[in-house]
């Protein structure tokens, strides 16, 4: 299927992270989520999921909430969710 200018592909993933989060520095997981979903726009800002958040690192990957107790953790957790 070919694609003119006007027309837009839309995301394979929706991946967002808080900016409030103890858990999770965004200096260093960025990187990694871009790595792991290339060409994703992550969307970095609070997720009002602030119960959850005071206790785990969490992202939103696709319609999901993914926590794990470290940010290294729940990226290794969010893999099977990224789209390709």
């Amino acid at each position: 299927m070919e694609t003119t200018d006007n027309e837009q592909l839309a995301p394979l993933n929706d991946i967002r992270i808080c900016d409030k989060c103890k858990h999770m520095r965004i200096k260093s997981a960025l990187p990694k989520l871009q790595k792991l979903a290339p060409g994703t726009e992550i969307k970095v800002a609070c997720k009002s999921y602030c119960g959850p958040c005071s206790r785990y690192a969490f992202i939103f990957i696709n319609g999901r909430y993914v926590t794990a107790p470290t940010e290294d953790e729940v990226i290794e957790k969010v893999r099977k969710y990224v789209k390709s």
